[in-house]
């Protein structure tokens, strides 16, 4: 893939877009009628974007070259000690399946070299899953609707 796009770390004013890639990463399709965006209060949800920027936060977000459409982020909150910290991830519907994802997550992986252990969650059946096992996580919980995963490094 021609490089055609940009890759910046997020900021404390990039909240908005922490906002919009929740609400994207809750569409699997392009066309799919998902929840609205009420949905984004819930606690469990809004504790991605809430506040962002505070200490430990870190991130990128990926946009197109020429337009400057949002096309994806990779962002993790700062964490409290014995957790394991949770990643967010999301490439919008109808740019997956172009390298975006990948490129995210290796310039998540190159820049946080120290960050020795983190999880993520997706959905049981997405094909992100390969994606996350190329970059070394690996399936520590599975239910009907969800997976979730986990890299250490010692």
């Amino acid at each position: 893939m021609a490089t055609d796009y940009v890759t910046r770390a997020l900021t404390p004013e990039d909240e908005p877009v922490l906002w919009e890639m929740l609400f994207q990463g809750l569409h699997t399709a392009p066309g799919e009628t998902g929840p609205a965006r009420e949905v984004l209060q819930r606690p469990e949800i809004a504790k991605y974007a809430e506040g962002w920027g505070r200490e430990g936060d870190r991130g990128f977000v990926i946009h197109d070259a020429r337009d400057q459409q949002l096309l994806g982020a990779v962002w993790c909150r700062g964490s409290t000690a014995g957790e394991t910290p949770e990643l967010a991830f999301v490439v919008t519907s109808g740019q997956r399946k172009r390298g975006i994802g990948a490129a995210l997550l290796t310039q998540w992986v190159r820049s946080n070299p120290q960050q020795s252990k983190i999880s993520l969650r997706v959905r049981a059946n997405s094909p992100a899953v390969r994606l996350y096992e190329r970059f070394g996580f690996k399936v520590v919980h599975e239910s009907e609707t969800a997976v979730t995963m986990r890299r250490e490094f010692s």
